[in-house]
């Protein structure tokens, strides 16, 4: 599983938020699959050219969260979570969320 916040070079206290987070909630709560490479998190600014081919592969068009997944046949999805955005006045609710969310996917649920 892949999870990544695209950003611009300059963010604004939303965008900062969702990426901190998100960036929280793996860490609070899939330590080991961080560390075992089962999931992989960044930040990604969209405004750098070492980045474009990221920033294209999952059409990431401004700041935004997208969750990438492959199935054992490597067939890969991306899906662009834009609920986490209502979350980020309520920190706990947004980390629930966002787990669920993980867990889910870890679980072999796509949808």
């Amino acid at each position: 599983i892949e999870v990544y916040h695209f950003h611009g070079t300059n963010q604004c206290y939303s965008c900062k938020t969702v990426g901190a987070y998100a960036e929280e909630t793996l860490n609070t709560f899939f330590a080991d699959e961080l560390e075992s490479g089962k999931i992989v998190f960044s930040h990604i600014n969209i405004d750098l050219p070492e980045n474009q081919a990221l920033v294209e592969k999952y059409e990431a068009t401004g700041s935004s969260l997208w969750i990438g997944t492959y199935t054992a046949d490597e067939k890969f999805s991306k899906e662009q979570n834009t609920n986490v955005w209502y979350k980020i006045g309520n920190k706990q609710e947004y980390l629930d969320y966002l787990k669920g969310v993980i867990e889910k996917k870890l679980s072999g649920d796509l949808n």
